[in-house]
């Protein structure tokens, strides 16, 4: 229940209650909100038909992806395992024995017999022991189903965080090839006033260690783009050799605010809150089924059988029997109460678990909104910069030929320009990072292939 801006979080069993409060004013939305509707598959806001293809492909074939669902498979198994304990056992069984006469008992007769029986025994679930047990397993078997669609979320963020690392890993690339030429090209200027002694060779030594110095950084850029390409290639459970090749274009526009809600639709939205949630319940079940485990077992036990010498006399005459017995714990040297404060103190450990994932829900919200906010305003400092810069370096080029500045200043103005251009490219990398942040903090159920056809 929700009390004047506090979420207590109450969970009771057999008489025993335990309270977590987290501290939240749930009558005020979320810092910032837009007025855009999340779509379920978050990734269409950025309308890039390439991601979409990839995305909708990895949710089918990653491998990690899949190894959540076959979580789900084992925690369903369990489920109908731990049902069956509701229902009578019944088992058949058969029996023939034939004894043959030694040579010096040949007058005896071969002696053959037959026996055919059925035993059932069935346990009365007096005081729900079983049916909680069968209880903590759904609740599990949910969390698994929930987990599976949180790394369905976070495989879908991953692949488009990569996606734009590539994207942006290729520009740079593109934009130091523009460097490099522009560099060789102010060499060769320097080099034809040097060969007419108005330069002196220091400038045209250090105009080309400007160029080796931009050539290392292209290899590194060229190096993270092929990894990039090959976490890439893996997250879509492919093999990374021979190295995929994408179509790579520029990075898109950051799409539209979207619109964040409240933190009480966050906790139901999200399903690794929901998951932590059947976790507690599951852990509260189990505290009650160790709480009557204390308490007298009631059984019952029925057979039939029957036996003859010759098939065509076997079911003729039966024998049954019932019986029921009572089973009262006396003396276990203490095992059952601990077992019952051992669940307890799981289940504690569950309930601040899931007090714990509430809260980080919150701040990975409130953390991409105050990072997307501030990164606006970084990329807006840096076009300033780069806007000054180029201004700062066109004038000292100018006065360096007209031999008045050192020639030292123009190349720090130089060097100085090409890096806030590649920074500018890595801050617009970071926006589209926190706004996958943002999306993947405030994303709900998304369908995938294995759901639809399960």
């Amino acid at each position: 229940m929700v009390w004047w801006g506090i979420i207590i979080i109450n969970v009771s069993c057999a008489s025993r209650k335990v309270n977590v409060d987290i501290p939240l004013d749930v009558n005020r939305s979320f810092s910032e909100s837009g007025t855009q509707e999340i779509p379920d598959q978050w990734w269409l806001a950025f309308a890039d038909e390439q991601l979409n293809l990839m995305i909708e492909s990895a949710l089918d074939s990653n491998f990690n992806l899949e190894v959540a669902w076959q979580r789900i498979k084992v925690a369903r198994a369990i489920v109908d395992r731990e049902s069956s304990f509701l229902l009578p056992d019944l088992e058949g069984s058969v029996q023939g024995e034939v004894s043959q006469p030694q040579r010096a008992f040949e007058n005896f007769q071969q002696n053959r017999s037959l026996q055919v029986g059925l035993s059932s025994a069935y346990e009365l679930d007096l005081w729900g022991r079983i049916r909680a047990n069968v209880q903590a397993e759904k609740f599990r078997a949910e969390a698994s189903q929930l987990d599976y669609q949180a790394a369905s979320i976070s495989l879908s963020a991953e692949i488009a965080l990569t996606w734009y690392q590539v994207i942006e890993a290729n520009n740079q690339l593109q934009l130091i090839d523009k460097q490099i030429a522009t560099n060789q090209q102010v060499l060769d200027l320097i080099e034809n006033r040097f060969g007419t002694g108005q330069v002196r060779s220091v400038d045209f030594l250090r105009q080309k260690q400007l160029i080796e110095s931009t050539r290392e950084q292209r290899t590194y850029v060229a190096s993270r783009l092929e990894t990039q390409k090959h976490r890439l290639a893996v997250l879509l459970g492919r093999s990374p050799i021979p190295a995929i090749e994408f179509a790579v274009d520029s990075l898109p526009k950051l799409p539209a605010m979207p619109e964040t809600g409240d933190p009480m639709q966050l906790i139901h939205r999200r399903p690794d809150v929901q998951s932590a949630y059947n976790v507690l319940a599951a852990a509260d079940k189990e505290l009650a089924a160790a709480i009557v485990n204390q308490y007298p077992r009631v059984s019952f036990s029925l057979s039939a059988s029957t036996a003859a010498n010759d098939t065509d006399l076997l079911f003729r005459d039966w024998a049954y029997s019932l019986g029921a017995n009572l089973l009262a714990p006396v003396f276990y040297g203490g095992e059952l109460r601990a077992e019952v404060d051992r669940s307890e103190a799981f289940k504690k450990q569950r309930l601040f678990e899931y007090g714990q994932t509430i809260l980080i829900a919150f701040q990975e919200v409130e953390d991409a909104l105050i990072q997307e906010e501030n990164q606006k305003e970084s990329i807006q400092l840096i076009d300033s910069q780069i806007e000054i810069a180029r201004q700062t370096y066109e004038q000292l080029r100018i006065e360096y030929f007209n031999g008045i500045s050192n020639y030292l200043d123009v190349l720090t103005a130089l060097d100085t320009l090409q890096q806030l251009r590649r920074d500018a490219l890595s801050a617009r990398l970071i926006l589209l990072q926190y706004r996958i942040a943002l999306y993947r903090a405030l994303a709900g159920r998304i369908s995938t292939p294995r759901e639809v056809g399960s």
